[in-house]
């Protein structure tokens, strides 16, 4: 074992917090209390998330139980009293974090989806608008318990955009969240597609503070399964694995949009996608630029460079290969995950793929990788 990797801190850029069962409701207006989301105990005995009479899924796509088990082939525990209580508590966060050496995390939603894509279900406005706001409320709470360590990211009401600026501005500047998450397809919900001038002043506003623009993998339309795929798990293995791919179409129509050249300082991160796809999708957009571009098609850079510049990437169970990628795509882009405590995440063996992953590459790629790009694009403070 490399001592010297093994003792690095580590900031976690992908995990989840599993909501507890009253943070909305204990929120809610009067007049929208018993319509916020709330969890009630379904016919089977298990506990789902509902809003209104819409049922969201269940209590936090958590499995990992309180034992500290992982429980395999299911996407979630049915309880909250199955689950390990650092899914969705702070200090046992920071407890289990201390115990498999992770100073840092970003946090992501569950329940509304990981853009808030689930509330395009709801037609009532106002209790729409509210699951954002109470969500970003509360999650502020969650950072201030986190100590210096939680940084979860801010849902905004993207469905309005005047909402949607003035939310990401009270986040900023009022709640001190440092990113946001964003669907990665609007036009899926009839918005007009991300490069459209609608989203200026969202992109414009998100740049003058520094926030990164997180594409978190199902935060759109989730792909159709082929029939029978439903069967022993099959489906959620297939499903997990298309959702990457719609991160490399996002990727690759932000790079031909000239979005970039309008936002030049704009930092976008492709979450829970890996990254053994993305010298691919590089490699791919500068021959097609060669081959069908004139002039680069009008736009400043070419893909290697807007990626170099504006984007990044993360990855968790990649091991064959992620020191090359690494090296193909440059430390300054790449960045570690757990995803935690997600069906996919990377649990127990942490320590143990950062060994497998990183042994072999220089110290400051290695430190780069581990929280000083994160550092960068989160404006966090040093773990060190």
């Amino acid at each position: 074992m490399d001592a010297e990797l093994a003792a690095m801190p580590i900031i976690d850029i992908d995990t989840h917090y599993t909501e507890p069962r009253d943070m909305w409701t204990s929120r809610a207006p009067q007049k929208l209390r018993d319509f916020a989301p709330h969890v009630i105990v379904n016919p089977e005995g298990n506990e789902q998330w509902v809003v209104g009479d819409l049922v969201l899924g269940p209590p936090g796509f958590c499995v990992i139980r309180k034992d500290g088990t992982k429980s395999y082939g299911v996407i979630s525990l049915p309880r909250f009293a199955d689950m390990s209580v650092a899914s969705g508590h702070p200090e046992e966060r920071l407890r289990y974090m201390d115990e498999f050496g992770l100073h840092t995390q970003i946090l992501y939603p569950n329940t509304l989806g990981f853009a808030g894509n689930n509330m395009m279900k709801i037609d009532d406005v106002e209790l729409r608008n509210f699951c954002i706001t109470g969500y970003n409320d509360a999650m502020a709470d969650v950072q201030r318990a986190g100590k210096g360590r939680l940084y979860p990211q801010m849902l905004l009401p993207f469905w309005d955009i005047d909402l949607t600026v003035k939310e990401l501005k009270r986040g900023h500047d009022q709640l001190g969240m440092t990113g946001f998450t964003m669907t990665d397809s609007p036009e899926s919900w009839g918005l007009p597609y991300l490069n459209d001038p609608h989203w200026d002043p969202l992109w414009s506003e998100a740049q003058e503070r520094g926030m990164p623009v997180n594409f978190h993998i199902g935060s759109g339309v989730i792909p159709g399964m082929w029939p029978g795929l439903d069967q022993n798990n099959r489906g959620i293995a297939a499903v997990s694995t298309m959702l990457f791919m719609n991160n490399m179409k996002c990727l690759t129509q932000l790079i031909f949009s000239g979005l970039l050249d309008r936002f030049p300082r704009l930092k976008f991160v492709s979450v829970e996608s890996g990254i053994g796809w993305v010298p691919f999708m590089l490699e791919a957009c500068e021959y097609q630029m060669d081959q069908n571009l004139l002039n680069r098609g009008g736009l400043k850079l070419r893909p290697k460079e807007y990626f170099q510049r504006q984007i990044y990437a993360s990855y968790w169970f990649e091991r064959e290969n992620a020191s090359r990628t690494i090296e193909l795509l440059g430390a300054d882009n790449v960045m570690f995950e757990t995803d935690f405590p997600h069906p996919t995440c990377l649990y127990p063996g942490v320590r143990e793929q950062v060994q497998d992953s990183l042994a072999g590459l220089e110290r400051s790629t290695q430190r780069k990788v581990l929280y000083e790009t994160a550092m960068k694009v989160y404006n966090l403070p040093s773990p060190l």
